[in-house]
């Protein structure tokens, strides 16, 4: 195994471990990737984050969708995994979770408007997808058709799903999905929220203080 193989394992394990600590999965639910080099190392088949070692995380072939390193089986969405990575070649990690208040949300048929400012420079746009049955090719195709556009979707009835250039942007935004979901419910119970303009977004992402956190995230160090 090589040292960037190890460290992308070792981050990985780190990544899961705070997913289920932060309660976005239960059990053996969701999954998540890194990108190293030509393979991407995806959570194993029926692992939980909170148990998982090294070894649960094997390597697929992005060109081939072969798996070249470990002996687990891959994450039953291992096509949606690879359709990101596929379709934006920036993209370093893939994170699919299940978290409560966004499927909530999404269940509704309501859509995630910018009502802070860290959703705003963070995610933009965060389309939902119509429920499409899990692990098959019909979801990767679906979430394919939508990735070039935006960092982050909802998927009724299902979850999650964020990429960025590492795990850790990937993992925070997700949990500003789940943040702004809980801030439009607990809004909604109170009236009718106001939201950030296309304008009022526009002048938060060009914050010079909003793209220095922005490259803090993408250039965060390794291991």
């Amino acid at each position: 195994m090589t040292a960037d193989a190890r460290r992308t394992r070792e981050e990985l394990v780190e990544c899961g471990r705070l997913i289920a600590k932060k309660g976005l999965v239960v059990g053996p639910g969701g999954n998540i990737s890194a990108r190293c080099g030509g393979l991407m190392y995806i959570s194993a088949s029926g692992s939980s984050f909170e148990e998982a070692t090294g070894d649960d995380y094997v390597g697929v072939d992005l060109a081939t969708g072969q798996l070249v390193d470990g002996s687990k089986k891959p994450s039953s969405e291992v096509l949606m995994h690879l359709a990101c990575y596929r379709k934006r070649p920036e993209i370093g990690a893939v994170v699919h979770t299940h978290p409560p208040l966004a499927i909530a949300v999404a269940s509704c048929g309501v859509t995630l408007e910018p009502l802070f400012p860290d959703f705003a420079a963070f995610l933009g746009e965060v389309p939902t997808l119509g429920y499409v049955i899990p692990t098959t090719r019909e979801l990767a195709e679906a979430v394919e058709s939508v990735i070039g556009g935006c960092d982050g979707l909802l998927l009724t009835n299902h979850g999650a799903l964020t990429v960025g250039s590492n795990l850790r942007e990937a993992l925070f935004r997700t949990e500003l999905i789940e943040e702004a979901s809980r801030i439009l419910i607990a809004a909604r119970s109170l009236g009718s929220p106001r939201t950030l303009s296309p304008a009022e977004v526009e002048a938060i992402r060009n914050l010079g203080s909003e793209k220095y956190r922005k490259q803090l995230l993408e250039q965060a160090e390794r291991g």
